[in-house]
């Protein structure tokens, strides 16, 4: 007879079965709900296995359940995992493409219902959603998904960062009339844009103090170096040049070559803001976020004219329609650039 679980309905929390990834152990407990009730389905140590996904197929599971005390092992789980099972070239591409996928649109589901007013409807998610298929399946051709593995495991974080970014570019683009095609090279942009961060020594990266005018220095290289790391992947030019020029300034104070305004396309100037923004709301490691309305006031006071002023515009009227550029509480401005 299966376990029941009696522990009240709100001590569980729902993932996709995609994100118990085949071949690993998993240091948490798996519930399936089955007639209003929580049946434990693995162990905690137990292997997962090619079995236990053709169950929850043939059982026509869309969401099993973690405990929420387990919910530190089970974000760890996933961070120690997905950039090997990027990367590993013995299984199947469609097999990764389809995790890669799945974590990817988890977190844009996060991001689109506590980021995001509540008036972004869900046909523009589907249609973010559909984006990063897209980008998932150019990603899959090629060295893409092991160049994505590579930054998972070398920094969870800044892959969770770079699927923020891509979610906040997408809501300034939906202001422009712009093609598809140029939206999914924008999202790749977005995905991509700190790839060069894993030539990066670690201890640089999780560094939970300020950083040494030396270790700003070396962090300031990752756009070549992603650049570089991306040069012999079929990449659309706006790819490589929001890679590159992420961290450029309007006035020309950015890096890596100083560009001014008037040489920043589109993409690199929205991705640009969309990454500040990112940053600035989720805090340095040594400082908590902004809240944000501090956050948009920070774009446009603290660094005015170092990004372009329409973009910041359109962010403030995504943002505006819940309310959120409105709400004044919560952190204060940092007293340095954060994730440069």
């Amino acid at each position: 007879m299966p376990d029941v679980s009696r522990v009240p309905e709100d001590a569980y929390f729902a993932v996709s079965p995609l994100m118990l990834f085949p071949h690993t152990h998993g240091n948490f407990e798996v519930y399936l709900r089955q007639d209003g009730e929580y049946v434990l389905y693995t162990r905690t140590g137990e292997l997962f296995t090619a079995t236990h996904k053709r169950t929850m197929h043939d059982l026509g599971v869309r969401e099993v359940f973690v405990l929420r005390e387990q919910s530190a092992r089970f974000r760890r789980y996933v961070e120690e995992n997905l950039g090997a099972i990027l990367s590993n070239e013995s299984l199947p591409v469609r097999e990764r493409a389809g995790i890669f996928y799945d974590v990817s649109v988890s977190i844009v589901r996060q991001a689109f219902t506590r980021r995001l007013p509540e008036t972004m409807s869900e046909a523009e998610f589907a249609r973010i959603r559909r984006l990063v298929r897209g980008c998932v399946g150019f990603l899959s051709r090629g060295d893409g998904l092991r160049a994505v593995g590579g930054l998972v495991s070398h920094d969870y974080k800044v892959y969770r960062h770079s699927i923020n970014v891509l979610v906040f570019a997408m809501a300034i683009l939906q202001t422009y009339d712009l093609e598809e095609s140029f939206l999914e090279e924008c999202g790749l942009g977005a995905i991509l844009h700190d790839v060069g961060k894993t030539g990066i020594p670690r201890d640089i990266l999780e560094r939970p103090v300020k950083l040494s005018a030396r270790d700003k220095e070396i962090l300031r290289t990752h756009p070549v170096r992603g650049a570089a790391l991306c040069a012999g992947m079929p990449l659309p030019g706006e790819v490589i040049n929001v890679i590159l020029f992420h961290h450029e300034k309007l006035d020309g104070s950015g890096y890596p070559a100083g560009i001014a305004a008037q040489s920043l396309p589109l993409a690199v100037r929205v991705v640009a803001v969309a990454d500040k923004y990112e940053n600035l709301i989720s805090g340095p490691r040594w400082q908590a976020g902004l809240s944000p309305f501090r956050a948009l006031r920070a774009l446009s006071e603290r660094y005015k004219g170092k990004y372009d002023p329409d973009v910041i515009r359109r962010l403030v009227l995504v943002l505006s329609g819940a309310g959120l550029a409105g709400d004044g509480a919560g952190g204060e401005e940092p007293a340095g650039e954060a994730g440069a």
